[in-house]
């Protein structure tokens, strides 16, 4: 029996789409750890302190020599590692328990500028025998500019997205629907559009806190009297969607997803490069949220989900570790 190391992005995470991710990570690698023992170490906090590295500790060398050290999605490649407080907070010192990762569907945060320490730690700390899963061409292109090797697999969230699978969710409105917002510092007026927009359209509107800013922001907007608050776990999102007729959406990317992997129609709102980039080549129902007034007409007309998934590329990266 072989230790298969996971690094989790959702222990200490801000934002329950992180344990979305973390939940298909792993349904996505049973095939390599059932029978093996899997350990799961946080990527958002440190998992161990430089001293604990350098005196050689026994439960670092167990997590340095597991077999293999996948990681779990995620905006995790930030372009600058010697930020406050990194999505992978790791360092010089102390990044040797884990070395020799494996990516899983990760992608590359905001920003295109990176700095020599960056560019190091990415390069002794991944893995340059195997091929990483990356979400996007973005992400792809930044870790071969490293010189290390990359498949754009698309969001490990959407694997189970086949043709087969898609053909199965509904292209009709249902009449209610579950929605998400992302807190900003400022009060987006669009929003407010989109809360008047999705009142007049269904008869049942509910609201999933994805972040955890994401309750108090939507005490800003009016109309909200009506609205049901849905709590934020992962189970009580998945308890909403289990209702009969109801669709998805909102500016949370993996909440969509999340949906129609619960055979549920879903339009998500892109308001960064996460939604842009996977739209740009997995065609999801998506609409900026520029043009937020188009929302009324996109729902009440016939959607079609039609996920185009790289699943030769999927295949490949699973071949590795057959």
């Amino acid at each position: 029996m072989e230790n298969i190391l996971l690094l989790d992005t959702s222990v200490s995470s801000l934002n329950k789409g992180d344990e979305i991710i973390m939940n298909c990570v792993q349904s996505e690698l049973e095939f390599i750890t059932k029978g093996n023992f899997a350990l799961n170490v946080p990527t958002h906090l440190s998992p161990f302190h430089s001293y604990q590295v350098w005196r050689n500790s026994r439960r670092v060398n167990v997590y340095k020599n597991s077999k293999y050290k996948f990681v779990g999605g995620s905006n995790l490649l930030v372009p600058n590692m010697l930020t406050h407080f990194p999505q992978w907070n790791l360092n010089i010192f102390n990044y040797k328990g884990v070395k020799d990762c494996i990516l899983v569907g990760v992608g590359k945060g905001a920003g295109e500028k990176t700095n020599g320490y960056t560019t190091s730690l990415y390069k002794k700390l991944l893995n340059r025998d195997y091929f990483h899963s990356v979400r996007d061409e973005r992400s792809k292109n930044f870790l071969e500019s490293l010189g290390i090797k990359a498949i754009n697999t698309g969001c490990v969230t959407m694997w189970a997205l086949t043709p087969e699978f898609c053909r199965m969710i509904p292209s009709k409105k249902a009449t209610q629907v579950v929605f998400t917002l992302t807190a900003s510092k400022n009060k987006d007026d669009r929003d407010q559009k989109l809360i008047d927009i999705l009142i007049k359209n269904y008869s049942k509107v509910y609201y999933w806190v994805q972040g955890h800013e994401d309750f108090e922001y939507l005490q800003n907007f009016n109309n909200i009297n009506e609205i049901s608050i849905i709590n934020p776990t992962v189970k009580d999102f998945k308890d909403v969607l289990e209702l009969e007729d109801i669709e998805y959406i909102g500016t949370r990317l993996h909440a969509g997803v999340y949906a129609m992997r619960h055979r549920k129609r879903a339009i998500i709102i892109a308001i960064d490069e996460r939604a842009r980039g996977i739209n740009e080549r997995n065609n999801l129902n998506c609409i900026e949220k520029d043009n937020i007034e188009q929302l009324p007409k996109l729902i009440n007309s016939s959607i079609t989900t039609n996920i185009k998934m790289p699943l030769e590329e999927i295949k490949k990266w699973r071949a590795q570790f057959l």
